[in-house]
């Protein structure tokens, strides 16, 4: 299984639409927004996702009525941090700050996050076996010429970013 991976899309629309076309074109099975939606017109553009799409809330995602609003109108599910779960056979852990995995790393097996507006992986070996973290990067638009996406090859761990 191949997911998604987008973070910090702070309500650029002509961003998030060319993000739903890179996704739909990859043919992922999900999508994973690490926070920082911001409002629900981000929303609605990801509603052209051929997947579903499943999130954090991040620290500027404040308008939380409209936002869950919106989330539940398109069958979205987002939460807040930390979003654990086990996809194909993969321990996941998602947040939206970096500092938020203090002490819930453990465990799992791939780790996602986004708020730094940088890229980040590194594949570690602790206590509770071996941990892929990764973040896209950018996406927003404020970082020029460094908007990106990931995806994840849950079988294998292989990330890729797909650069726009």
């Amino acid at each position: 299984m191949r997911i998604g991976v987008v973070s910090d899309t702070h309500n650029n629309m002509k961003n998030v639409a060319k993000i739903v076309e890179l996704f739909n074109a990859a043919g992922v099975a999900r999508v994973i927004h690490t926070g920082d939606i911001t409002q629900a017109k981000t929303l609605e553009v990801f509603a052209g996702l051929d997947m579903p799409m499943y999130g954090v809330f991040g620290n500027n995602d404040e308008e939380r009525e409209t936002l869950d609003r919106a989330i539940l109108a398109h069958g979205f599910q987002f939460c807040e941090p930390p979003f654990i779960d086990v996809w194909a056979g993969r321990e996941i852990i998602v947040v939206h700050d970096p500092l938020e995995f203090d002490g819930h790393l453990a465990g799992h097996e791939l780790a996602l996050h986004g708020h730094t507006h940088r890229y980040r992986l590194e594949h570690g070996q602790g206590a509770g076996g071996a941990t892929t973290i990764f973040n896209p990067g950018e996406c927003a638009g404020h970082m020029s010429g460094l908007n990106a996406i990931g995806v994840v090859d849950l079988v294998s761990l292989q990330t890729e970013l797909l650069k726009f």
